[in-house]
Order: structure tokens, then sequence, then C-alpha cells
């Protein structure tokens, strides 16, 4: 097969000899888009999970169910690479609008009584 006859979403590697170069088209035809303000990472020897879910009440205290609605698994390998692309991500945006503040309630602002 040429390379002309490659589907788009192939993968185009060299010889280890020549100088290595990979074109990695992407494809989102067929994604979900989903929102999540809540994320749990647990992990196995050999994959990293994220589950992803709504937490419908983020000030409240207490017992609060959050339902997961996606589940993400990668390996290590590709979990380091997530976290470099987001660490880099979260620092150009950081300088553009300022430090996030992760603490939910930290960033709420008392009201005035009346």
């Amino acid at each position: 097969m040429s390379e002309s006859e490659n589907p788009p979403e192939a993968e185009v590697a060299r010889s280890p000899e020549a100088q290595q170069t990979q074109e990695v088209v992407v494809t989102d035809v067929n994604a979900n888009a989903g929102y999540a303000n809540f994320c749990r990472v647990s992990s196995t020897p050999e994959e990293l999970i994220l589950d992803l879910g709504l937490n419908p009440t983020p000030y409240a205290t207490g017992k609060v169910e959050v339902k997961v609605t996606q589940r993400i698994i990668l390996n290590h390998y590709t979990a380091k690479r997530l976290w470099s692309a987001l660490s880099m991500a979260l620092q150009r945006h950081e300088q553009a609008f300022g430090v996030l503040e992760t603490d939910v309630r930290k960033r709420v602002k008392p009201q005035p009584i009346s």
C-alpha cells in the first residue's frame, strides 16, 4: 500500500536510520463532549484511571454523591504526556489571566447581609 492509500488516521513513521518523524491526523467526528467539575484519579501498576463527573453541589458539606459520566483509562506513559500538555496549557492560561485558585471556598465572595 502506498502512502497515498493510508487512511487519514494513519501514523507515518520513518526508518530509525532516517530522521524519525510522525504525522498524526486527529479526527473528532465521533467524539462525545462532556463537562466535568470533579475528577478522581486511581491507578494500577499498568494503568491510570480518571473518573470524571459533575458535582452538582460543589459548596456543600457532608456526603455528596457524584455520578461518574466518563472514565478514561491511560497507560502511565500517555498519562505523563497528558500531565505535561495540561501543565503547559495551564501555565499559558495563568500568564494571560492570573493564578487559578483551586479551592472553591476561597473563590466564593461573601454576600453582604441586608
